[in-house]
């Protein structure tokens, strides 16, 4: 059980040091609450996941620290916590190419989306600063998706120079979604993949487009046996917590469909009861409106499984 509590922790003191080398030429940036990962081959690299506009001076910053440029900008998939670093990030590297899921931008060009995302990411921005994380630039007005990027519709490998990006959509949580395996390094990239990760208490389990595709990308995912995990949030996975990582995530669903299945009460009454569950510690950065609703929209899905 989550402890009770309904402000943001603040950020651990280990994550003030970022960039966190993960394993050889493998690290994390970013912050306690946005991790993104730079992969760093012999002639190429790349940068996986685009933040909030909030981390990406930040970022930038340690970016410059390596001594490195990205020649390639990942975005996992267009939600607002994922996307919205995405405009800062290639204003500063305007040579580096944008990879997405197959329908990412069409996503991302939605009206009622955008707006959403504008709204959170200046949330965020002010939550963050509650926490002693400020942003380097104001918050977005808005966001344009270039035309020219790599729609990844299977797969994709993308050759850094002795490691490789496999890039690969995945589903249950967002339209355009992927992950992004380094073999030679067995580490997997899942963003939002196993849900909203509290670190030792579990997942917030988030299968926004389908319950059984969400279990069924877990079950891939898990098949690959990787040493160390990426989630978008809270820090990476390694050692002896990875394979848990992935039971707790399919517990973790398993708890939502038997609350939604033993009923008994409205719709709105059991999202209200997740949304009383889960509105804890870390996920208290966002708004309380953007996190209703991923509750309701967890109770729809469930419902659809049953």
């Amino acid at each position: 059980m989550l402890p009770e509590r309904t402000t943001p922790i603040p950020q651990p003191a280990l994550y003030e040091a970022c960039p966190l080398e993960l394993d050889e030429e493998i690290w994390l940036l970013g912050n306690y609450f946005f991790n993104l990962y730079l992969v760093r081959g012999s002639h190429a690299c790349a940068l996986v996941e685009m933040g909030v506009s909030a981390v990406v001076d930040a970022v930038i910053g340690q970016l410059e620290g390596l001594g490195v440029s990205p020649d390639y900008l990942v975005l996992t998939h267009p939600h607002a916590d994922h996307i919205t670093g995405l405009p800062g990030l290639m204003e500063a590297y305007p040579g580096a190419g944008l990879v997405a899921a197959e329908g990412a931008r069409v996503f991302a060009q939605h009206p009622k989306a955008l707006a959403g995302m504008v709204y959170e990411d200046r949330y965020l921005t002010d939550r963050l600063a509650r926490v002693g994380i400020t942003a380097g630039r104001a918050s977005l007005e808005g966001l344009q998706f270039p035309e020219d990027y790599l729609a990844v519709k299977q797969t994709a490998d993308i050759d850094l120079g002795g490691l490789t990006l496999h890039c690969f959509p995945v589903q249950g949580h967002s339209p355009g979604n992927l992950a992004v395996h380094i073999p030679e390094r067995k580490v997997l990239v899942v963003s939002d993949s196993l849900g909203f990760h509290y670190p030792g208490r579990g997942f917030c389990r988030l299968f926004f487009t389908g319950f059984e595709a969400f279990t069924a990308t877990l079950a891939e995912l898990a098949a690959m046996k990787p040493d160390i995990v990426g989630p978008a949030h809270q820090g990476a996975i390694t050692g002896s917590d990875v394979e848990p990582a992935f039971q707790q995530a399919r517990e973790a669903a398993d708890r939502v469909l038997e609350m939604v299945r033993r009923g008994g009460r409205p719709d709105e009454e059991i999202a209200r009861a997740l949304f009383d569950t889960y509105y804890v510690d870390e996920f208290t950065l966002y708004s309380e409106q953007n996190i209703l609703a991923c509750c309701r929209l967890l109770v729809r899905r469930a419902k659809e499984a049953l």
